[in-house]
Parts: C-alpha cells; structure tokens; sequence
C-alpha cells in the first residue's frame, strides 16, 4: 500500500484533525495489523494478522463506522501505552460538543498506530 501517508507524528495529527480522510485511516490501521489486499486473486492475505484478529475478522472490519473492532483495537493497546496521545503529542481531547462516535474512533486509530510505532521503535517526534 505505497500509496498510505508516512507512519509519523503528522500523520497522526492528520488523522485528529480530520485532514485524513476514513478511508485512509481505516487502510493505515490494516497496513500495521497485517491485512494484505491481493490483487490476483481478490482476496484478503491475512498470513501477517495475529490469529485473535484474523479468526475474528478474516476481512478487515471499518474502524471508523463500527464499534466492536474499534473496542477491541483499543484493548489490544498495551496500558503504558494508553496515554501516548496526550503523552507524546500533547494531544488535549477533543471539545465538548465537537466530537462524537466517528472522532472518537479516529482518535483510538491514532492512539493505536502511535502505540505501533512505540512498540515498534519508530522515531514518535
């Protein structure tokens, strides 16, 4: 998928501020599960994807339309890692009355990825 955003800081800060569009998201976040479209044969590769997302979803779900996958991305982030939003990128929250369900997912996306990139060693700043 050569044609996501760069896993860093700004994209993350793209993905809160909306200036990435769900879509994107959504394919960002299955990039760094594993999910592999295969163009040949049409199909989902999911050899790369742990066996408890895999077995549960053998497609990858859309994170910012559903919550079930969103809950599970969030319990799938290890605790010292929860408040890497806040932590690393001074990320405040959002303000009452501007964000519902679809922001909230989009920030879990985010907290997921910059905990990926944590895990990962990547260079947060």
């Amino acid at each position: 998928m050569s044609d996501l955003p760069p896993l860093n800081a700004d994209t993350i800060w793209a993905i809160l501020k909306e200036e990435i569009d769900d879509a994107t998201v959504n394919r960002l976040v299955w990039h760094y599960l594993g999910y592999r479209y295969n163009k040949s044969s049409q199909s989902w590769d999911t050899s790369n994807v742990a066996e408890d997302w895999r077995e549960e979803y053998p497609e990858p779900p859309d994170f910012i339309a559903n919550r079930p996958p969103t809950v599970k991305l969030t319990r799938s982030i290890a605790k010292e890692n929860k408040q890497l939003l806040k932590e690393k990128l001074g990320f405040k929250g959002y303000q009452i009355g501007e964000f519902g369900p679809r922001q909230t997912r989009r920030a879990t996306a985010a907290n997921w990825l910059l905990s990926y990139m944590q895990q990962q060693g990547i260079n947060i700043k």
